[in-house]
């Protein structure tokens, strides 16, 4: 096992995407509903995924499972064919991807922008291995591209017919164009303060996409389908556990658990845990904040749906880009303060308050605040805090700019939490690096 850890850190990834893609292709035959997997896989596929959209209520558990073991199975094939550098951004597209999969993406409409992505790479004759890990973000509107599949412009159903798939490739070739254009631009907005970097211009596309679709021709957005309160904890926590255990259990056999101990002490941002800290290390990331993020997730009460069962997995994709339970707890407790306070100003002020800690939109929320994680390395936790308790006031309005269609709508949030106070923090606060030179020139 300790021959792994000293295996290249591409090779070593892309074996992880495999372990991955096989536990979800082995859990969903383990499934309750098994019998009904290809079936309930069908209707994923053929139904809207407008957010939220529960993929336990419309496919199933086995049906949701298969989803998501097929598309880490296709993106850890893709990585492997077209031989792109696999490091901690395409941890953080794969892992992120595979999350959307319980309530978002799936088997068919991730690959309008994916097709999208790699015909302007064609044109602008770049190698498709470039561009692989934004072709994945692009898929951050696969809600988007669903409605257009089978139901638009009306919000009823209609199934699969050409005018849709003529306006989901054009869809595609705009995400395809947008997205990779702007993912160099997004840290000079947010100043790496945002892990979810790709969420700018994923944003600012699915934004333009509603304009395009919805607002100038003045058509109604349609509601999302399915029964939101449909989950399973004893299914999420023991999958979970198992799967992350295991982790921690090869990460030990491995022998990270020292070098573990000194990433969790580092007061410093370590941008990717892999290549700078060991597979090892990296693996037992993956175990022990996976642990962190699904005992948080039990503690609030989240009743673990299939939405709130992906999140899990869209939070854990930082865990190669700094994100671990050292920097991450301010945020976490940010949320859980917020949401106090929200509630008891609301008592006083005599409105109706329908965020508590455990509601599915701030469940999604505190999922993508996870990504300001860096400001806490920076700046220290009390920092953090604040940004998190930002992030909750204005996560359940953001969607109003892309109609509920973007997936990538708390790390967009994030952004706004960075052009608010990162300024600030720059204008009026010193970094933690600066706040010790001065007491050692004291």
């Amino acid at each position: 096992m300790k021959r792994l850890n000293q295996l290249e850190e591409s090779k070593f990834l892309k074996l992880f995407f495999a372990f991955i893609s096989l536990c979800f292709l082995v859990a969903a035959v383990c499934m309750p509903d098994r019998k009904d997997m290809f079936s309930g896989l069908l209707e994923i596929i053929k139904n809207p995924a407008k957010v939220s959209t529960n993929y336990f209520s419309v496919g199933g558990f086995a049906g949701t499972f298969l989803n998501m073991g097929l598309v880490a199975a296709i993106m850890t094939v893709l990585f492997c064919i077209t031989g792109a550098a696999v490091n901690n951004v395409a941890t953080l597209a794969f892992l992120l991807t595979l999350g959307f999969c319980s309530w978002g993406i799936n088997v068919l409409n991730m690959w309008p922008t994916m097709i999208g992505t790699a015909l302007v790479a064609l044109v602008k004759k770049q190698k498709l291995s470039t561009v692989l890990n934004a072709a994945l973000f692009t898929t951050g509107v696969a809600p988007f591209l669903s409605d257009l599949l089978v139901r638009y412009p009306g919000a009823e159903t209609i199934g699969f017919n050409w005018l849709g798939l003529g306006f989901a490739l054009i869809a595609g070739v705009i995400m395809g164009i947008i997205v990779p254009a702007g993912l160099p631009h997004s840290p000079n907005v947010h100043k790496g303060m945002n892990l979810y970097s790709a969420a700018l211009p994923v944003g600012m596309g699915a934004f333009l996409l509603n304009a395009i679709f919805y607002k100038v021709p003045g058509i109604a957005l349609p509601a999302a389908i399915g029964d939101i309160k449909l989950a399973s904890a004893p299914i999420v926590n023991i999958f979970c556990v198992a799967l992350f255990g295991l982790c921690v259990v090869f990460a030990l056999l491995m022998g990270g658990a020292k070098d573990y101990w000194k990433l969790l002490k580092n007061p410093n941002q370590v941008a990717n845990v892999s290549g700078n800290c060991g597979n090892a290390t990296f693996l037992m990331n993956v175990g022990v904040y996976g642990l962190f993020i699904l005992a948080y997730y039990n503690a609030i009460g989240a009743n673990f749906n299939g939405v709130q069962f992906g999140l899990i997995f869209c939070m854990l994709c930082t865990c190669n880009s700094g994100s671990r339970p050292t920097n991450v707890w301010p945020i976490m407790t940010g949320y859980v303060v917020a949401s106090f306070a929200a509630k008891y100003v609301s008592a006083f002020l005599g409105g109706d308050f329908t965020l508590p800690v455990n509601a599915a939109a701030i469940c999604v929320g505190l999922c993508y605040a996870n990504g300001l994680s860096p400001i806490t390395d920076k700046y220290g936790w009390v920092f953090s805090f604040v940004a998190a308790m930002i992030h909750y006031s204005i996560v359940t309005i953001v969607p109003n700019l892309h109609g509920g269609f973007c997936l990538y709508n708390g790390g967009f949030t994030a952004i706004f939490v960075c052009i608010i106070l990162v300024p600030v923090l720059e204008k009026y606060c010193k970094t933690k690096e600066e706040r010790k030179a001065l007491k050692v020139a004291k």
